[in-house]
């Protein structure tokens, strides 16, 4: 039985490790943080952006597609198996192989029974310097969505998606009460000395904004290491961990270290959304009527 969304208080747990080479053992890490965290009173759990392998679009690479999976697939059995016996709900980023020559960044959404509830495949595709996303990813076609779950209603976005207000208020108005961005960024090393705070901040300000605007909490999960590809060489990128969650006022509630492996665990009152929205009524005083230049790429003014 779904669980009502007038409120009630649910943990979340973030899954925040470091990837090895090795896909096998990057799923077996994975499941073994799922477990722990299951185990310490985590209920709805999320693991970090394309947690299976390291980041491999730092290059454009065709050798790499063989990362990809369908979904349903290895993983998502796997996930469905814990989801299952723990009792938890999962989100989980994976590479879709969705059919020959379309892969999609995809995150699936599974019940506390086990039911694969259905998938959002990222929407937001990147193009920068060591983050070539558009080669591998065919942009989302799913649209922006929230799942009733035995523990709330949640809806995800993925990474670069986390800096759209339009992609959270969307979600958001699908009933979402929690907002899952599974993630992967970091630092190019030599940038952090003269960037980096200002980078970092610029992320979690962002997030934090979503969850004030829509009066709903946030929890983003982030890798953590240094990758060097050996493909690629460089200095690689540093991905900067500090996953965390925010209230529905854009408090922090929890966040993990720059630099460590952890589950990050935080409980949250879902009654608190409706309180905070009856208090700050930004969606009671939308000016739906106002927006529809947001359609457009620019406004270019009178013509």
């Amino acid at each position: 039985m779904k669980r009502s969304s007038r409120g009630g208080r649910v943990v979340i747990g973030l899954l925040q490790h470091a990837c090895s080479a090795s896909p096998n053992a990057n799923l077996k890490t994975a499941l073994a943080a799922a477990e722990r965290a299951a185990k310490d009173g985590a209920q709805i759990l999320c693991t970090q952006e394309l947690f299976r392998s390291p980041y491999f679009c730092q290059s454009e690479d065709h050798a790499q597609f063989a990362l990809a999976e369908p979904i349903p697939g290895p993983s998502t059995e796997a996930f469905c198996r814990l989801a299952r016996q723990r009792r938890v709900v999962i989100v989980a980023s994976l590479f879709e192989r969705r059919a020959p020559g379309l892969y999609h960044n995809t995150a699936v959404v599974i019940d506390a029974d086990g039911s694969l509830l259905g998938r959002y495949r990222k929407m937001h595709i990147p193009d920068d310097p060591l983050y070539y996303e558009k080669f591998y990813f065919t942009p989302g076609d799913l649209g922006f969505r929230a799942w009733s779950t035995r523990y709330g209603r949640i809806g995800v976005l993925i990474c670069w998606d986390q800096w759209y207000p339009e992609a959270a208020r969307l979600t958001a108005l699908q009933g979402a009460e929690i907002l899952f961005y599974p993630t992967a960024i970091g630092w190019h090393p030599a940038e952090k000395a003269t960037l980096g705070a200002r980078q970092h901040a610029a992320w979690e300000t962002i997030q934090r904004a979503h969850a004030v605007a829509n009066g709903c909490y946030v929890a983003a999960v982030n890798r953590v290491g240094l990758e060097v590809l050996p493909n690629v060489g460089g200095e690689g990128i540093e991905f900067w961990g500090q996953s965390f969650v925010a209230g529905t006022s854009g408090e922090i509630l929890a966040k993990a270290p720059a630099a460590q492996e952890t589950n990050l665990l935080a409980e949250v009152d879902l009654a608190a959304v409706d309180t905070t929205r009856t208090h700050w009524p930004f969606l009671r005083d939308r000016r739906i009527d106002a927006y529809g230049d947001l359609t457009r790429r620019f406004s270019d003014g009178p013509q």
